[in-house]
């Protein structure tokens, strides 16, 4: 896939970004860059490596889930900037 200025421009309209020129070149000069290392590695012959889902072998780690007493109300709005009763108070971000 061909990335040029037309395209991140557009692309940046459609995401409400404003890009200066020299932002728009850069831009566009790295997703090209990204793309063509994509490229590269679609053509990397993998049928003889196994599947893997991490480099190492690790497992998670996973604490018992032990139930324990939650934390006050009162306690967790302390630093809340604005609460309402016991609640946080958050400004309506729905117009």
């Amino acid at each position: 896939m061909a990335i040029n200025e037309d395209t991140v421009k557009y692309v940046a309209h459609l995401a409400r970004i404003d890009l200066s020129p020299k932002e728009l070149e850069k831009l566009s000069h790295e997703l090209k860059e990204i793309l063509e290392f994509i490229d590269r590695l679609t053509k990397v012959d993998i049928k003889d490596i196994a599947p893997t889902s991490h480099i190492l072998p690790v497992n998670n780690v996973l604490r018992e889930d032990n139930p324990a007493a939650s934390l006050p109300s009162d306690r967790a709005l302390d630093n809340a900037p604005k609460r309402q009763g016991s609640f946080f108070s958050v400004p309506k971000v729905i117009e």
